[in-house]
């Protein structure tokens, strides 16, 4: 009984203690991250997100997305903050801002938009996550429910012997859900008030919303797929983002859309999927950045991510991952692999793959799941060695092995010169020359994607009107060669 007194007392004593001025709202909430933290975490985490998806290597698109960024956080509560705003090399409709300022847009999102104003309003958006200290609420939040769970086992020790601990942190993610809605809500709020005082047309932000509305629709999802749940139904943020535009005084006036440096800025961008880092032909993954290719079992699950390529077996009982290993030989880094604390080597295969020096050894590894078995294969090519791990089932890799071998010795040097000269597809800007609808402009200037994604993407429906003189997008090239 004086433990858990203690523990309770002491639980509560850090949540009184650790209690901070909010600058937006004025008013004390929960912190347990200090400024100089808040910073350290969010310079940390935007390294690994740079690392792992990469950068649009436009630099004038760069500094105008920073440019316009940095002038928006100087309308903000917290204009001291080391400021950044990045473009993403990801085809995904997103956002995102980490702690103390670290902001990210995807070019798949910027090409979505149609104005500057539009892009002012995400920016200010996110930024509205950062001063209202969203992520340091969330953050601190989560820590005090992990004290809270510890405090719990000890006050229960029956949570603990079932394994109901477990489920409690499991369910915390639902438990602060409507904190993420509430802040959804607020940075809607801000982000309008933002890119008010820098000057511009707040009903672009509603505009923005409709996009994105319209964008789910496409998409067969309720919303936009990459934004977090948390996001309020965009049909609710127009309502209420042209209510807050009602409210304004006569006064406001003279507000800026800037439709022209925005399109300017998106002529020539790629446009969804770029397979320049990779892409599948059938169950064969090309990549003719780093001139490889490799086949995976017939009939699995494929999906090339940012920081690794992926293959799951039709039943999910196994899965194929291919990724970079760094630079050393394909032996030093197979030997690091198996001698990973809990994995045992098996037989080890050294030798050249399609010309190429390779090092392979079968493997066991011990989880709390139970045994894992697998084949790790690592393949030296381009100056790069390229790590392959197959895993299944301890008791299933007799039965997949062959499948895995079969994967391992398909990676070979890409040399078709067609897979080789791939491109993306790009975002060109047509002067419509006089009113026309939708269809009929891509009758006159087709494009690569289907009707509808054309005209969300110009911020219209598809039965849509184009008026003469208006700058629209269309988007051309990305075939792939069969």
């Amino acid at each position: 009984m004086k433990q858990r007194t203690i523990l309770l007392v002491a639980a509560a004593s850090l949540a009184l203690a650790a209690c901070a001025t909010n600058p937006v709202t004025g008013k004390t909430e929960l912190s347990l991250i200090p400024e100089a933290q808040e910073i350290e975490i969010g310079r940390e985490e935007a390294g690994k997100v740079v690392a792992t998806i990469g950068l649009v290597q436009e630099p004038e698109l760069q500094k105008y997305v920073s440019d316009l960024g940095m002038a928006i956080a100087k309308e903000s509560e917290r204009p001291k903050l080391p400021w950044s705003f990045q473009v993403l090399d990801d085809p995904a409709v997103n956002a995102f801002a980490l702690p103390a300022g670290f902001i990210f847009v995807t070019r798949g999102i910027l090409t979505y938009m149609t104005s500057e104003a539009e892009l002012a309003s995400v920016l200010g958006h996110e930024i509205g996550h950062v001063t209202a200290k969203h992520s340091v609420s969330q953050i601190s939040k989560a820590q005090l429910a992990t004290i809270g769970l510890g405090l719990g086992t000890v006050l229960y020790p029956e949570m603990q012997k079932y394994g109901l601990d477990q489920l409690a942190g499991a369910g915390l993610g639902l438990l602060f859900l409507k904190f993420g809605r509430d802040d959804e809500r607020q940075s809607d709020k801000l982000g309008f008030d933002y890119m008010l005082r820098r000057g511009y047309d707040p009903r672009e932000m509603a505009s923005m919303f409709r996009t994105l509305e319209r964008y789910g629709t496409n998409t067969g999802a309720s919303g936009v797929p990459e934004w977090a749940s948390t996001h309020p139904a965009p049909e609710n943020r127009v309502a209420v983002t042209m209510e807050r535009v009602a409210k304004l005084p006569p006064t406001v006036s003279g507000l800026s859309i800037g439709r022209d440096a925005l399109m300017r800025q998106l002529d020539g961008l790629a446009f969804g999927e770029n397979p320049r880092h990779g892409y599948f032909a059938g169950r064969r993954f090309n990549h003719p950045e780093f001139e490889f290719m490799l086949e995976f079992p017939a009939n699995w699950k494929f999906q090339n991510r940012p920081d690794a390529v992926v293959a799951v077996s039709p039943n999910g009982d196994a899965m194929i991952a291919l990724d970079a290993a760094g630079k050393e030989a394909p032996r030093s880094a197979g030997e690091k692999f198996v001698s990973q604390q809990g994995i045992t080597r098996g037989t080890v295969i050294e030798e050249r793959i399609n010309g190429l020096d390779a090092w392979r050894s079968y493997f066991k590894a011990a989880t709390q799941q139970g045994e894992l078995g697998g084949l790790a294969s690592f393949v030296a090519h381009g100056g790069t060695t390229w790590r392959i791990v197959a895993v299944t089932s301890g008791a299933k890799l007799d039965t997949l092995a062959n499948d895995f071998n079969a994967t391992a010795l398909s990676f070979t040097r890409l040399t078709d010169a067609k897979a080789l000269a791939v491109q993306p597809a790009h975002v060109s800007l047509v002067r419509a020359d006089r009113d026309m609808t939708v269809d009929e402009f891509a009758q006159r200037y087709p494009s690569s994607i289907p009707l509808e994604t054309l005209a969300t993407m110009n911020g219209l429906d598809k039965g849509g009107k184009i008026l003469k003189g208006q700058v629209v997008k269309r988007v051309t090239g990305g075939e792939l060669p069969k």
